[in-house]
């Protein structure tokens, strides 16, 4: 029983060592990053819509 627990606490101790080694984004850069991300999901959810009502109404005059 001791030895799994033994070996968690290894995992988790390297898991933040190697964490700690990792260079992280300052937080306005990550804002902007996000923004940009967020817009650009936005023209791409709009351009599908418009792409899908085309071609849904082209094909209802196909089909009428």
């Amino acid at each position: 029983m001791n030895n799994w627990l033994a070996k968690i606490r290894t995992f988790i101790a390297d898991t933040i060592a190697e964490l700690k080694k990792c260079t992280w984004t300052p937080r306005d850069e990550l804002f902007e990053s996000t923004i940009l991300v967020i817009v650009a999901v936005f023209i791409l959810a709009a351009f599908v819509a418009v792409i899908d009502l085309v071609a849904r109404e082209f094909i209802s005059l196909i089909t009428m």
